[in-house]
């Protein structure tokens, strides 16, 4: 375990935040702890940084911003000790449209955050819930085309829990050199640019403000957090996590994050024995 780290960095669902979607009071308290003494906190999600991140400290009643945003699974970074935007890999447009062909078989719903909006096929269940989540308006498109008429950070698919693990081992057996997929929740694919990870972001940061990785803590649940927690200097997965993002952590917390797991696990490891 580490002795000393200047920032901590966390994905949101499922991580820091409930699965109802709450940033619980000794959460917000350990943040607050962090600011206090001088350590960054950064958030890093597949949300869109301008939609939906830059507001997340204000949503969840902090007076103070952080100083770390990575969005679209790391496509892009907001630096706020610069207070500067970054943009990495977005996916070409003859990419987006071999993905489609590629999950044309499974006839789901794929979608897309464009601009504003979230771009899809067809309204259901899941992208309603979706829209109401992340307070953005649905857009459906006459024509898959309309995907691919711009470059995009990534292109998503939602399916069932029991048909995740077939649709994994299909696109596995269909590799591209462009584009990568990975799962960011039991029941959604995210396929990116095969450059694209948190920690493509996590090191621009650091490199940027000259903080060493080996001072950084991160705390994830799923594949899509896995390369973030290998090159931080401490990755933690959580208690509900998926077993290879486990596999790979140097350290899993007790509880859940239905259960406090970020907080305990820094309250007891990092917080009390340096009297924070």
């Amino acid at each position: 375990m580490i002795q000393d780290f200047h920032l901590v960095i966390c994905d949101i669902d499922s991580t820091l935040i409930t699965s109802n979607r709450i940033l619980t009071e000794h959460a917000m308290d350990v943040i607050r702890r962090f600011h206090a003494h001088g350590v960054y906190f950064g958030i890093a999600s597949g949300r869109s940084i301008d939609q939906q991140l830059h507001k997340q400290a204000r949503d969840w009643g902090f007076d103070f911003d952080f100083e770390v945003l990575i969005g679209m699974n790391g496509s892009e970074l907001w630096d706020g000790i610069h207070q500067k935007r970054f943009d990495y890999y977005k996916l070409k447009k003859e990419w987006i449209r071999e993905i489609l062909e590629l999950m044309a078989p499974f006839n789901l719903n794929p979608f897309m955050y464009v601009k504003d909006k979230m771009m899809c096929l067809r309204v259901d269940e899941a992208t309603e819930r979706s829209s109401k989540k992340n307070r953005t308006d649905i857009l459906v498109v006459d024509d898959l085309s309309e995907f691919y008429a711009e470059e995009n950070a990534k292109i998503m698919f939602r399916t069932t829990e029991e048909e995740m693990e077939g649709i994994e081992d299909y696109v596995r057996q269909h590799p591209s050199p462009h584009f990568k997929a990975f799962k960011t929740q039991t029941t959604m694919l995210e396929f990116t640019d095969q450059r694209v990870s948190k920690a493509v972001a996590l090191k621009a940061f650091c490199e940027m403000n000259k903080l060493p990785l080996e001072q950084v803590i991160s705390f994830g649940d799923m594949s899509n957090d896995n390369e973030m927690l290998e090159c931080s200097g401490w990755g933690v997965c959580m208690a509900n996590g998926s077993e290879d993002t486990k596999a790979i952590a140097d350290d899993i917390t007790e509880l859940t994050n239905d259960e406090d797991g970020f907080a305990e696990y820094m309250e007891k490891h990092f917080l009390k024995p340096r009297g924070w």
